[in-house]
């Protein structure tokens, strides 16, 4: 449906480090949208969903090339619906809800070409 690349990423703890130092879920996210290497995209159109489960927050990244055309509110309305799914405990929900509203986005601004190679890795990253 799009040229876009899409990261899920789940975390279930967090180091002692960070959480002493103050480090919010948004800086965490920035953190593996480089490690996960979601912005290495031929047009610069990946997006990182980052689940941290222990604060039930969630953080979406865009790559340069999908944030030019998506308003940051856009992004957060996504992460508030998901973070609300989580609080009534449909976690299932929340997240596949989430990866289809991402990638509506995505297909609004990355449409699916007839050359459409899978940049990146489609499984979840469980951390």
């Amino acid at each position: 449906m799009h040229r876009g690349e899409l990261r899920f990423a789940v975390e279930a703890g967090l180091d002692l480090l960070p959480v002493w130092h103050g480090e919010t879920a948004r800086e965490r996210a920035v953190e593996l949208f480089s490690d996960l290497r979601v912005w290495d995209t031929a047009e610069n159109s990946g997006v990182l969903i980052y689940v941290q489960l222990v604060d039930r927050k969630v953080e979406i990244l865009a790559d340069r090339g999908i944030s030019a055309g998506v308003a940051q509110r856009e992004w957060d309305a996504i992460c508030r619906e998901v973070e609300q799914a989580f609080r009534k405990q449909r976690y299932e929900e929340g997240a596949i809800a989430a990866i289809r509203r991402v990638g509506a986005l995505l297909a609004t601004h990355f449409p699916a070409h007839p050359d459409n190679p899978n940049e990146l890795p489609d499984r979840p990253v469980l951390l």
